[in-house]
């Protein structure tokens, strides 16, 4: 009987244990960035001061980003 309450009593740690560490790890999953349903998700807003530096801003930049959400590209590409 004292080795099965030994091995109950190990068990019972080792799934607290391993309860634990997979909470301090987290479960793995992206966060899910998609938006509601029909949504284009995260779109960032128009303009160059939107993530494109000034000196890499140019007038295909400028036109593509009137131009979102059209297909078609600019006439000038």
């Amino acid at each position: 009987m004292k080795g099965l309450f030994k091995l109950a009593i190990v068990t019972g740690l080792g799934a607290i244990a391993l309860k634990g560490w997979r909470a301090w790890m987290g479960d793995g999953k992206v966060a899910d960035d998609r938006g509601p349903i029909g949504s284009s998700g995260i779109v960032r807003d128009a303009g160059p001061q939107e993530g494109i530096t000034q000196a890499d801003w140019d007038l295909v930049d400028e036109q593509s980003d009137e131009s979102f959400p059209a297909s078609d590209p600019p006439g000038n590409y």
